[in-house]
């Protein structure tokens, strides 16, 4: 919208009601008489991904053009002919092209056909189980089971040998209809812990095709992107040149026009092989904005409109060449140490990082719902090299404030310091091989998180009469000569401590579980930062607090704490063996496989929900029986719900 704005262009903004309240609705984020429009409900079915509405809103705002964004249609060819159809530009490629690769299967099959290098497999239309297993066999496994209609690693199973192949096939299969409205699925030799290199291209409607060099994507979870960076330091220029010519030539062989990208696997012999095209700007077209000073939105907005290209290929060669290193992350809300399980609810406090691109739609009281992906900003460094990007980058990490939902941000700021990472040896295997399930926690250090937490809490306490936090203490101390009773839970551990007055807003910290007392003393508050003394060592603490607890950031690590002086001691149970299954996220219940009454066994699926456009099936923690059912297919529900309970 800024970039269209700054081309003399008036922006329309549309919203589901779950985004009524985001920044791009905002003033001075639209503009004109219709800056923003309500087009349905807070399911994408009813907004986002509904075709007519969406039509009526351009008619109803007496819009002449509507950019897809790089989600919902933005690959869809069904919506880029329903716009030409109703005289709107549909600022992409032709719906032609869209439909070419949107299909996995039909892709594969046109790149083979153009000479385009592609991963042995089976992209057939029987699609019946026998034959699937059979043409896993014939491929050789592990294979890669792949939904042939959509991608962002939905419906993508790796299968390593052939007595689970029939289990991995339905869960692929279930996953992609209910993401994509299709269960074909596509087979792959799986390629053992490649290089993910993209391409981006560039096409006009004249005839001139561009590309502007690789993105790295290797760093990924669940099979999504979390780190992207150009150049890639497995890339050669001749490698870049060959891989360049071949996505040049892909493009040109379906007559495409506009942003596009080809995403290959690279070996470890540095042979590559043709993955798929996405149809639109990627999330990363930052990465390639930041290396080539070229604004790819402006780009799509003159092919949409019929100039030619504004550089040429040696022209884009010469930029690159200049152009330094970029490095995105991007910061999701999920757990990493639940596997990723994607997060939503309120953001008590967002502090964007200075110094490095930050796109995001964040602020202070906004609500994450679970209806859409679970990206909440990225944050991309541009530096001389590789290592002023990264030093940029890890600097950055360390500056982002977000508390009140959990997010990867800690993760992240392990994966860019990890010496792997450093030194350009990532590929898509390196989460599982360096931060396995089980080491994706941070480690705090307890003889600093706990004195700090208990300070926080007392000091939290003694500012409860105040309506917001003080700009500055003003004379104000921990006067109190009694040592303050501490019972706290912190990251779900219970605590136990006393705080006792040790000067002029300073604490004698004592924890009953014997640590050495601490002293924490607060040389400064304002508003959500605390700047402390921890036995004479300096320590920054942001927080936030709202009914349920606090939230507070030291050391590159969030916490959560919850004051229990004034709860009830919570009964022991609900554990993972008491049979309770708990809705683990907000989201929908898209499958269901047992019914009240029904006898199971420990590890058997029960239902699957999906939130952030992830599926995550829900197992049964012991033998028994289904005793209670408070689940239905299509239910929403919320965090820590019951699903079902299982008696013995």
């Amino acid at each position: 919208m800024r970039t269209a704005r700054r081309m003399g262009y008036r922006c329309v903004a549309v919203y589901s009601d779950a985004d009524a309240g985001a920044p791009h609705c905002a003033i001075d984020a639209a503009d004109g008489p219709h800056a923003a429009l309500r087009i349905g409900g807070a399911a994408p079915a009813d907004s986002y991904l509904n075709i007519p509405t969406l039509l009526a809103a351009a008619k109803a705002s007496g819009a002449g053009a509507i950019h897809p964004g790089y989600g919902f249609l933005a690959e869809s060819a069904e919506f880029a002919q329903a716009c030409a159809d109703a005289g709107l530009a549909f600022i992409g490629p032709p719906s032609a092209a869209i439909g070419a690769m949107g299909n996995k299967a039909g892709a594969k099959r046109l790149m083979l056909e153009a000479g385009v290098p592609c991963v042995p497999g089976y992209q057939g239309e029987d699609q019946t189980e026998q034959r699937m297993a059979a043409e896993a066999r014939r491929i050789g496994y592990p294979v890669m089971i792949k939904a042939a209609a959509g991608g962002g690693g939905r419906g993508m199973r790796r299968v390593d040998e052939a007595g689970a192949f029939g289990a991995a096939l339905a869960s692929a299969r279930s996953e992609a209809l209910h993401a994509f409205g299709s269960a074909e699925v596509i087979l792959e030799r799986a390629v053992i812990e490649p290089r993910h290199i993209e391409i981006q291209v560039f096409a006009d409607s004249h005839g001139n095709v561009v590309h502007m060099g690789e993105r790295d994507c290797s760093v990924q979870r669940r099979h999504q992107k979390l780190i992207e960076e150009s150049p890639s330091p497995a890339v050669s220029p001749e490698l870049r040149e060959r891989m360049g010519a071949v996505a040049v030539a892909a493009a040109r062989a379906i007559g495409y026009v506009g942003a596009g990208t080809l995403e290959f696997l690279l070996d470890r012999d540095g042979e590559f092989y043709f993955m798929e095209m996405n149809t639109r700007l990627q999330v990363e077209h930052a990465v390639t904005e930041a290396i080539t000073g070229i604004d790819l939105v402006e780009w799509q907005l003159l092919a949409a409109a019929g100039a030619p290209l504004p550089l040429t290929q040696a022209e884009l060669d010469a930029r690159r060449a200049v152009g330094g290193h970029a490095i995105e992350v991007r910061l999701c809300a999920e757990d990493p140490a639940q596997d990723f399980l994607p997060q939503s609810g309120k953001v008590l406090r967002w502090s964007a990082p200075a110094g490095v691109r930050c796109d995001h739609a964040l602020a202070d009281g906004v609500r994450v719902p679970p209806y859409y992906d679970s990206m909440l900003a990225k944050l991309v460094a541009h530096g001389r090299d590789r290592a002023d990007a990264l030093l940029r980058l890890r600097r950055a990490l360390d500056e982002c404030v977000l508390l009140g939902i959990p997010s990867n941000r800690a993760f992240l700021a392990r994966c860019v310091a990890h010496p792997a990472f450093a030194a350009g040896q990532a590929s898509t295997g390196f989460i599982a091989q360096h931060l396995p399930a089980g080491q994706r926690g941070a480690a705090a250090d307890p003889a600093r998180v706990l004195p700090a937490a208990g300070a926080l809490l007392a000091w939290h306490r003694s500012q409860r009469h105040v309506r917001r936090y003080p700009d500055e203490l003003h004379g104000w101390s921990s006067s109190q000569a009694y040592a303050q009773p501490l019972r706290f839970t912190l990251d779900g551990a219970a605590q136990r401590a006393h705080a006792s007055a040790n000067g002029p807003a300073a604490w004698r910290v004592e924890s009953s579980a014997g640590a050495t007392p601490a002293r924490v003393e607060i040389a400064e508050a304002s508003a959500g930062t605390l700047q402390l003394s921890l036995d004479g060592q300096p320590a920054t603490l942001h927080f936030a607090a709202d009914g349920a607890g606090l939230y507070f950031l030291l050391d590159g690590i969030e916490h959560t704490l919850h004051d229990l002086c004034d709860a009830q001691p919570r009964v022991a149970g609900n554990g993972a063996d008491d049979g309770r299954i708990e809705a683990p996220m907000s989201g929908r219940v898209v499958a269901l496989h047992v019914v009240q009454g029904e006898k199971v066994s420990a590890g058997q699926p029960l239902l699957a929900l999906e939130a952030m456009k992830m599926e995550h099936s829900l197992l049964a923690s012991r033998d028994g029986t289904v005793a209670t059912l408070g689940a239905a297919l299509g239910m929403q529900v919320a965090t820590g719900q019951l699903l079902l309970e299982i008696t013995h």
